[in-house]
């Protein structure tokens, strides 16, 4: 996500500075004209609080983790020290602190911090990022299937390079102070469908295998997943087969000027990771 949004800045000839974590080691952004890489550490908000000062807009994202909350309000507190202007949150479609899965919990606390704070804000909501089905490529590429707890659920799933193409009109456009914008793909789609787009895209039989929280807990704990995390997916996966993350916006063209990316597309620009 962060690496896409830069390269959208980038193309806008916009001037950026990246917070890494070891300046050592190269990455794809190493020696980029226009982009300045930071060395800090999300935990310890004196490593990176100098590197905000005279900062107008600010991107926050962070790893999914159980440290997540803390390292984003560590983030807003150093940003509103350091008069940070503006801060666009990546955050979840129905965020919210009084929700029953933990990731939209920490999202809406984070993103009322920022409320709290007085810094301007644009709250980014998208929905199950399209790219997250990278997960089952092996699954894929060798069985021919992916499992999920989900049934006929519904989700309007979206491409992180639109979400990325929406955090680069929010970084550079004025008119996006204190909106909040809930950002999918351009239907929305059951696993199902999903399994008959590779089928017909990958030339190959691919097929979706519903599965209990069970059964999925138990392949999340095989895959190495820390507990608070493996919670956290189940827990977004009861919501998404509720069919609480199935509505449909336009948000991607109404602020890019283009159609969001479908599902298909994104099938066929990552093919080679599912053959």
């Amino acid at each position: 996500m962060g690496s896409h949004l830069i390269q959208e800045l980038i193309s806008l000839n916009e001037p950026v500075k990246a917070l890494v974590r070891d300046k050592s080691i190269p990455t794809a952004l190493s020696g980029i004209e226009l982009v300045e890489l930071v060395e800090g550490d999300l935990d310890e908000p004196a490593s990176f609080e100098p590197a905000l000062k005279g900062i107008q807009k600010a991107f926050l994202l962070t790893n999914s983790s159980e440290k997540a909350q803390r390292q984003q309000l560590n983030f807003v507190g150093a940003a509103a020290r350091a008069g940070v202007g503006h801060i666009v949150k990546l955050s979840q479609f129905a965020a919210s602190e009084g929700s029953p899965v933990r990731f939209l919990r920490y999202h809406a606390a984070v993103e009322n911090a920022i409320r709290a704070s007085g810094i301007s804000y644009t709250f980014l909501r998208p929905n199950l990022f399209m790219q997250g089905l990278l997960a089952f490529k092996d699954y894929i590429k060798e069985n021919g299937q992916f499992f999920a707890c989900i049934g006929h659920g519904r989700i309007s799933a979206v491409d992180v390079r639109d979400i990325a193409a929406v955090a680069a009109r929010c970084m550079t456009g004025p008119a996006h102070q204190n909106k909040i914008y809930d950002i999918t793909g351009p239907s929305a789609l059951t696993h199902y469908q999903m399994a008959e787009i590779f089928s017909k895209v990958l030339e190959k039989p691919v097929a979706f295998i519903d599965v209990t929280p069970e059964q999925m807990r138990a392949g999340l704990e095989a895959a190495g997943f820390e507990r608070w995390q493996l919670e956290g997916l189940l827990e977004d996966y009861a919501h998404y087969a509720r069919g609480e993350a199935a509505p449909v916006t336009s948000t991607v063209q109404e602020l890019t000027g283009r159609s969001a990316i479908s599902f298909e597309q994104f099938v066929k620009d990552y093919a080679g990771s599912f053959l």
